[in-house]
């Protein structure tokens, strides 16, 4: 093969060169793209993946010591690449002797004849696993990161930017099909005189305790319910109807009754108690979000107003 560049005459003409090629941590290999078999593979491939060096003939080989995840899309680009005479780069994982894998980087160069055919196919393979275990970390770590920025810190549940989103969301999609939303708005009641009796750590606790039980109400993938602020929580109940939102505020109401969280500060009961606003609208591109959020503020407002420890759906 002429322009075989790992042509063992070369080599053993050139000790220097071979000295240099066979030290490197990258792994050259060449194949002879008409009879598709390895002319070389240099003897790194034993240390790194376990296999003999003389094990590497065809690219069969090549093929069936990958991931059966990564075969498929992997041999398919590097053969329409190579047929289009274009250099590439490929990662995927390398089936070891031992049958573990490992991260590898083949960097291919298409070498053609005079008339324009390929001749062979010149290329490095780079061990990336260590790269590889730091990209997934540095992943998981922005994976968390986009969590914390939706999840509030104190209670763990989702937190007002994740509730504006959701909120904006589904305001659009009920617009769309014309299927109702309902908000339901709460606030804790007295809760500034129970962190005064308290202390604001017993206040804490009982805010997290609040939330799981608002998380134990819903039971729907796409209900969401996020700590509005303070002792404030509000529920999204997408395609929910005024009935329907109605009996969700009630089995709110008992869930925290049920709680049993006692509240020697509060004028209207012995133990921790919500006032809720609810509303429920069926929007048109002629209705306001905000507007609709402050309605059921309103009624927040108004369940408070009129004793606390209930619920207003007008």
């Amino acid at each position: 093969m002429p322009n075989n560049p790992f042509d063992e005459e070369k080599l053993a003409s050139s000790m220097v060169y071979k000295m240099l090629l066979e030290s490197t941590l990258a792994i050259p290999w060449c194949i002879d793209w008409d009879t598709k078999t390895f002319s070389y593979i240099g003897p790194q491939i034993e240390k790194l993946l376990g296999w003999k060096q003389n094990s590497w003939k065809t690219v069969e080989d090549w093929a069936t010591r990958m991931h059966e995840d990564d075969r498929e899309y992997v041999v398919n680009f590097c053969v329409s690449q190579s047929m289009a005479g274009i250099d590439h780069e490929a990662d995927y994982r390398a089936l070891k002797e031992d049958g573990s894998y490992t991260w590898i980087r083949d960097v291919v160069h298409v070498v053609r004849k005079a008339n324009g055919d390929v001749d062979c196919l010149v290329g490095f393979m780079f061990d990336i696993s260590e790269r590889k275990k730091q990209e997934e970390q540095l992943q998981k770590m922005q994976r968390q990161l986009e969590e914390y920025s939706y999840k509030d810190g104190l209670t763990g549940i989702a937190n007002r930017r994740l509730f504006d989103d959701i909120y904006q969301r589904e305001w659009l999609n009920a617009i769309r099909v014309q299927k109702p939303l309902s908000l339901i708005l709460m606030d804790l009641d007295y809760f500034k005189q129970y962190n005064d009796c308290n202390g604001h750590v017993i206040g804490d606790a009982c805010l997290r305790q609040i939330a799981r039980s608002l998380e134990s109400c819903g039971s729907r993938p796409r209900d969401l319910v996020a700590r509005y602020g303070g002792e404030e929580f509000i529920w999204i109940l997408p395609e929910t109807n005024e009935a329907s939102a109605a009996l969700m505020a009630q089995k709110i109401m008992d869930t925290v009754k049920m709680a049993r969280l006692p509240h020697k500060a509060s004028a209207v009961s012995d133990l921790v108690t919500l006032s809720i606003g609810v509303k429920t609208i069926i929007p048109t591109e002629r209705d306001n979000r905000m507007q609709f959020l402050d309605e059921v503020d309103k009624n927040l407002y108004q369940a408070k107003k009129q004793g606390r420890n209930r619920y207003i759906a007008a």
